[in-house]
């Protein structure tokens, strides 16, 4: 990490959100900048109340200042350049040159000033999704506050009332900023350190792409069709894995900001929903889970104990948001012959491939050429060979042998003696089947002129 020192001069160049008079002889905060792509340790408090702070899925947390009481940190909104995954960049904005932005991390009953400075091509704002504060400084550009042009710098001032997990994001031109990856997580901790306490605390956003292979700036028009599937902006095998040693309690805080909804699903385990948006869970209220569905706008906070050493697969359980730039006008040739075809096609067309005539597992051991900055529809190496995934997929690794506040990948798992499944060499009587099905039919539905179309 390295630090940014402010660029704009002192008070005359700022415009508030609330009373810049106050802060303005102090100046700016510095806005730290983080370019790498791999997650970073935990930022455990240097002062102020204490807290087990966070650990952001290939991110990391804001670091911030302490002026008479007042915790402040310092947002830049500007044009970054994200790795999704090995061998793929994206043209996006974000805050202090990641996308997502770090994450904001405070106490309950905490008084933060949150400086943000604009170096967009257009305005922006910052709302606090999810944060109880004033109406003035809720972040909604027109309603609630002037936009931020592009060069000035606002200042937003509230009291975290209440622990829990929140997002924010712009309410200025959201169609283009969020698909353009502006967004970021704010963890309030409880006032007394040991309420909802855990070993592990992770929190990542779910967010989308729709960038053509290729490319390397997302669409930002699209609505439902995105081809890149992501958490925290990278998408597998750029994932890192999420780890932990065997017993700990574990919390992970799921916000999503895409267009759809996502059935978060964590193998090896059974979870309870212990958060959302509006705070804590009740014991009472919960029940145990392995999938939870988290909707748009939505966050969910699960916690479970790491008792099964293992590799754990944890990933949306919608199929199509485990590949990576798909598409979505590929034919179903399963079961057509292709014999000689491709070979006369290829000389035609070079490098022409049979694909999908016996489905697609194929695609996760073939090597064909792919465009330049695209990442392929099925990828990632397990120690047992193509692992077929992409997009929203990870691994959940548990150990005996891991420290205690170690967040390094273990490497593949060490599986003990006859615990693998394994292939069947003894005798396999012949079993019975089904006769084949009749061809496909094509059925033909007549309405009838003058008639509701609902009545066929």
């Amino acid at each position: 990490m390295t630090d940014r020192r402010h660029f704009l001069q002192a008070a005359a160049g700022l415009i508030g959100a609330g009373a810049v008079s106050r802060v303005a002889a102090a100046g700016l905060p510095e806005a730290p900048l983080q370019q790498s792509a791999a997650t970073q340790a935990p930022l455990h408090p240097r002062d102020g109340r204490p807290y087990n702070p966070v650990v952001t899925l290939n991110g990391w947390t804001l670091p911030w200042r302490t002026r008479n009481g007042v915790k402040e940190f310092h947002l830049v909104a500007e044009p970054v350049v994200r790795e999704i995954a090995p061998g793929m960049k994206a043209n996006l904005w974000g805050y202090n040159g990641q996308s997502p932005g770090p994450t904001i991390e405070c106490v309950e009953g905490d008084k933060v000033r949150i400086f943000v400075t604009n170096k967009l091509p257009e305005h922006t704002t910052i709302h606090w999704h999810g944060v109880l504060l004033p109406n003035g400084m809720d972040g909604v550009g027109g309603l609630n506050q002037p936009q931020i042009k592009p060069g000035k710098t606002f200042v937003y001032e509230f009291e975290m009332t209440r622990s829990g997990t929140f997002m924010y994001h712009p309410h200025a031109d959201e169609m283009t900023q969020m698909a353009m990856g502006m967004m970021g997580f704010i963890v309030v901790h409880p006032r007394n350190p040991d309420f909802m306490r855990v070993d592990r605390d992770y929190v990542f956003l779910l967010n989308a792409y729709d960038i053509e292979p290729g490319s390397a700036t997302p669409k930002v028009n699209t609505m439902t069709d995105f081809n890149l599937w992501t958490w925290n902006s990278r998408a597998f095998p750029g994932i890192d894995p999420l780890v932990a040693r065997t017993n700990e309690r574990v919390r992970i805080r799921v916000g999503n900001l895409t267009m759809t909804n996502h059935p978060i699903h964590l193998h090896g385990t059974n979870f309870e929903v212990t958060g959302t948006d509006g705070g804590w869970v009740p014991r009472s209220a919960r029940w145990p889970e392995v999938t939870t569905d988290v909707a748009v706008g939505q966050m969910r906070a699960i916690e479970f104990k790491a008792e099964r050493p293992g590799d754990w697969a944890f990933h949306c359980h919608k199929s199509h948001h485990t590949m990576n730039a798909m598409g979505h006008d590929v034919p179903n040739f399963i079961g057509v012959d292709h014999s000689g075809l491709a070979a006369r096609i290829n000389k035609l067309v070079p490098d022409y491939m049979v694909m999908g005539d016996k489905g697609m597992a194929d695609m996760g051991e073939m090597e064909m050429p792919l465009p330049d900055n695209t990442l392929p529809m099925m990828t990632g190496m397990g120690q047992f060979g193509p692992v077929e995934m992409g997009g929203m997929f990870t691994v959940f690794k548990v150990r005996d042998d891991l420290k205690p506040g170690d967040y390094r990948d273990p490497g593949p798992y060490d599986y003990p003696k006859g615990t693998v499944a394994y292939e069947w060499t003894g005798e396999l009587p012949e079993p019975k089947r089904a006769s084949a099905p009749a061809a496909d039919a094509t059925t033909l539905q007549v309405v009838k002129p003058g008639h509701d179309s609902h009545n066929h």
